[in-house]
């Protein structure tokens, strides 16, 4: 019997504090934080499962007790830890390139001063990247890159959180999500290449084969508050899709995944909260049981280790801001 393709499940260990911020509520000045109770609720339902996955992290919360402590938890547990940035701004393409120098170089840092190896993987907040970041993820060390979803329903949620965030500090909101163009992004990984001749692996989060709509853990709660039946096809019919189309999926998760709407004050305005998290519990164990059943699910670094690479994608085909 042939062995199972590989499929990958990471998390983006985005805060409380990091959503109010992009979603411009000032309250995240105070940085609150919803890690004591989402990350202990994570490893158990991948420790039931006997997974490892991978776990992109913010600097700015590993340098505070709580984020080193998840860190330490994480990587003890044999999970990939991973660089999310330093400040969790999804207009980070915008940066000049000493700016994503330091997010990198502080969040790295921080990981390392928590108990975990060197970050071998980025993936940048709201799908960011540009020219630069290529680059310096290159000059730093780096694989492999996470950052692109290749799917045209970028400028539609854009529009659905612009239209339910505070009017006031807009900075960077007209750029969330990317551009329709993301809709001809390859799906499967493929090399970016420098200038200098340095390579770097993209590992798309992957949509829906031929319709490249979203299938990461937050649209899926979505049609779930909608339908449990149509949310379950749905996915059902994604993984075939991705076995039909030889696509590897790469399931994008997120602690909100896990969380009810009174352990996440202040967001209202996203997708799923009106679930309890036992139910959002229930529902993500089920998730991991069916793509199971058809892949060997490994973190994202340990996919792109096993997997060869063919496709080539020169760095200058990269849009700015995309």
């Amino acid at each position: 019997m042939s062995a199972r393709p590989l499929g990958s499940v990471s998390i983006d260990l985005d805060n409380l504090w990091a959503y109010l911020k992009t979603h411009g509520d000032s309250e995240w000045r105070r940085h609150p934080s919803f890690l004591p109770s989402a990350v202990p609720r994570l490893l158990e339902i991948f420790g039931e499962h006997g997974l490892t996955t991978t776990v992109f992290v913010v600097g700015t919360d590993v340098v505070r007790e709580d984020g080193a402590k998840a860190v330490n938890e994480i990587a003890a547990a044999g999970h990939e830890i991973a660089n999310h940035s330093f400040g969790h701004e999804p207009w980070l393409h915008r940066y000049p390139r000493d700016r994503l120098e330091e997010e990198l170089r502080l969040t790295d840092e921080a990981v390392v001063t928590a108990g975990a190896p060197h970050p071998l993987g980025f993936r940048g907040p709201g799908f960011s990247m540009s020219h630069d970041l290529v680059e310096v993820l290159c000059e730093r060390g780096y694989t492999y890159d996470a950052s692109t979803l290749p799917t045209w329903v970028g400028p539609l949620a854009r529009a659905y959180h612009n239209r339910t965030a505070p009017r006031a500090d807009n900075h960077g909101r007209d750029e969330l999500f990317g551009g329709f163009a993301r809709v001809l992004a390859p799906v499967h990984p493929y090399h970016w290449t420098t200038p200098g001749g340095s390579r770097l692996v993209e590992l798309p989060v992957t949509t829906m084969p031929l319709l490249r709509t979203p299938i990461h853990g937050s649209y899926l709660l979505q049609l779930y508050g909608m339908s449990p039946k149509l949310a379950r096809a749905y996915f059902r019919t994604a993984l075939k899709l991705c076995l039909a189309r030889g696509v590897a999926p790469s399931l994008l998760l997120h602690p909100t995944d896990v969380l009810g709407g009174t352990e996440a004050p202040g967001m209202e305005f996203f997708p799923g909260m009106a679930t309890p998290g036992e139910r959002k519990v229930a529902w993500l164990a089920w998730v991991l049981r069916t793509m199971r059943e058809h892949f060997d699910i490994v973190g994202t670094g340990e996919y792109v280790r096993r997997t060869e690479i063919r496709r080539l994608r020169p760095s200058t085909r990269l849009a700015a801001g995309g």
